[in-house]
């Protein structure tokens, strides 16, 4: 990877249209870039969402793209939060399934890193883990040997700290 290359996170405010999504997603895929991850939800104001894209690309390419971005129908604003300060948090969702020497280890990870239990079931557990990026890895990492049967992760979701 080039070095100039890292994560880049970019706000959108967009209306709340049908095809709007479509539109980015395609502006992303047609200049050669992946969208690492996506978070779309609507606002206060029911007729705006706001999508939240993280993505790697050098400072050169992602001016670019934000430049693009703006230029599409019915975004209202592109904000890139890449280096500035804000909070970043993702979730993810696991399912385990154990048995009784794998639950008090689940319970002791659960306790240490201060996870969520939102079921627990005789055949498993079900766990939300919310944190940065890298506090989500490693806790893949930590529950994959104790019975990690499936997940699903939000991707990214940022705030811009000081701003309305």
């Amino acid at each position: 990877m080039d070095p100039e290359v890292r994560e880049n996170t970019i706000s959108i405010l967009v209306n709340n249209k049908p095809d709007v999504l479509a539109r980015i997603a395609g502006t992303f895929s047609g200049r050669g870039f992946n969208i690492e991850s996506i978070s779309a939800n609507v606002t206060r104001n029911p007729a705006v969402t706001k999508i939240i894209i993280t993505t790697l690309s050098n400072r050169e390419t992602l001016t670019k793209l934000v430049k693009l971005l703006n230029r599409l129908l019915d975004v209202l604003e592109v904000e890139d939060l890449t280096g500035m300060e804000s909070a970043r948090r993702e979730m993810v969702l696991v399912r385990l399934k154990t048995n009784e020497h794998q639950n008090a280890r689940v319970l002791k990870a659960v306790e240490r890193y201060g996870w969520k239990v939102i079921s627990n079931e005789p055949e498993g557990f079900v766990l939300e883990v919310t944190g940065d990026r890298e506090d989500i890895d490693r806790a893949l990492t930590i529950l994959e040997p104790l019975g990690m049967d499936d997940f699903t992760r939000t991707g990214t979701v940022a705030l811009a700290n000081g701003h309305g």
